[in-house]
């Protein structure tokens, strides 16, 4: 494993963990969930550069825009969710009661 793989691999594991434990508030969960995208994009943009392949160059782009729109919608929800709460805190949401 090359020093390449092993700090994508750990910033993808870091983020999950990341996501994991510390789920306080939504934005930090949010934050965590655009690092591990991040970390896919940067490892699905050198994978055609270390294969040595062109076809797989429209991955990243594909991946950066479900990115983009995931933000978004994280966004709007942490807006919506911070106007009807009152606060961005994950335990004051109870998604039971409507």
């Amino acid at each position: 494993m090359t020093l390449l793989h092993l700090s994508f691999y750990s910033a993808f594991t870091l983020s999950a963990l990341g996501l994991a434990f510390h789920r306080t508030h939504l934005i930090s969960a949010l934050l965590c969930l655009e690092s591990m995208m991040l970390s896919m994009y940067v490892a699905l943009s050198m994978w055609p550069i270390q294969t040595q392949s062109s076809s797989s160059a429209i991955l990243p782009i594909l991946m950066l825009t479900f990115s983009a729109c995931e933000a978004g919608t994280g966004l709007a929800l942490l807006v919506a969710s911070t106007r009807t709460h009152g606060s961005d805190h994950l335990h004051n949401f109870n998604l039971l009661r409507c």
